[in-house]
């Protein structure tokens, strides 16, 4: 997708700016200097209200065991209510903010993500099951989610363990963990699971590249040469495993990032533009219109609107 007709602007209008942006986290696990580690399992528990402001983790997936309790997770500018039991899978980069509202006891397993791509590599349903932020509710199930946590607590103890052979078994008990995940969110019933297994890890490939190259104004062609497949073979691909075209998801792609700047940031919509690889801001305006349906300044307007702090009584 052509982004501007004189390419990317220069990079000091957005890299120069003070200005506020999401908020990017490192996440907290205990005694990091005394132990290496790949998976880390917490266990908190809360009475009365707690809450987090919107923020990213790039570096981590995040799974969130709610044993009970309830509260709202705001998703990319969406409020998503939630109560125990479930579970709430956050994949790297997704945007959340978490408001734990009445006596939340959770369990919060956090994944590095390069040994999180390597136990997706696994299993294609692995893929799938972190290709959106989702809340799996055990709420219908016959143990009303107690073997989950049993294994939650099992991966806990093998993670922490000096045993011989605990990173294997961490490996072990976080696959059947997911595996376990993977069921319960019943993803073969989505029809954006539904494609072959080769078709779905090619679309995981390319996610991954847009991620990664989706301000830099690449064409279609720029992406297949770096997959080393046809034009054909791509959209064969996506149709089977998204149900999108690839244009489609780069354009999605863009959309949630200016979301997240528009939402959480105080940069301008120019700057945004910038950010985003566009040399023209009144492009990007008519390029988020045709998107969402709305101006960048009415996107911004009305979300803040809809999520601007509300008064806590006790």
């Amino acid at each position: 997708m052509k982004q501007g007709a004189s390419g990317k602007p220069p990079a000091r209008t957005f890299a120069d700016a003070t200005l506020k942006t999401v908020p990017k986290v490192r996440l907290y696990v205990e005694r990091p200097e005394e132990k290496q580690w790949f998976v880390h399992v917490g266990h908190v528990t809360d009475r009365g209200r707690w809450r987090t402001e919107p923020h990213a983790h790039p570096e981590y997936g995040q799974l969130i065991f709610v044993r009970s309790g309830c509260g709202v997770m705001n998703l990319e500018g969406r409020n998503v209510p939630f109560e125990g039991p479930c579970a709430l899978l956050l994949p790297t980069e997704c945007v959340h903010g978490l408001d734990y509202q009445h006596d939340a006891d959770r369990w919060v397993v956090t994944i590095e993500v390069s040994y999180l791509a390597q136990v997706n590599a696994r299993l294609d349903d692995f893929i799938a099951l972190w290709s959106a932020p989702r809340v799996i509710s055990f709420a219908g199930t016959r143990d009303g989610g107690a073997e989950f946590h049993s294994l939650v607590r099992r991966l806990k103890e093998e993670a922490e363990s000096d045993a011989l052979g605990h990173s294997v078994g961490t490996e072990a008990r976080l696959t059947l963990l997911l595996l376990e995940l993977v069921r319960e969110a019943r993803l073969d019933e989505s029809g954006a699971e539904s494609g072959t297994r080769n078709d779905v890890r090619v679309v995981e490939r390319f996610r991954k590249l847009i991620d990664e190259h989706f301000r830099e104004n690449f064409s279609l062609q720029d992406y297949v040469s770096m997959m080393a497949i046809s034009l054909v073979q791509l959209r064969t691909a996506c149709a089977s495993a998204a149900e999108q075209s690839p244009t489609k998801l780069i354009h999605a792609r863009i959309i949630t990032e200016a979301k997240r700047n528009l939402i959480f940031g105080d940069l301008s919509v120019e700057q945004i533009a910038f950010g985003l690889g566009f040399a023209d801001a009144a492009y990007f305006t008519r390029f988020f219109r045709r998107e969402t349906g709305q101006a960048p300044s009415q996107f911004r307007a009305a979300a803040r609107l809809q999520h601007a702090p509300k008064s806590v009584t006790s």
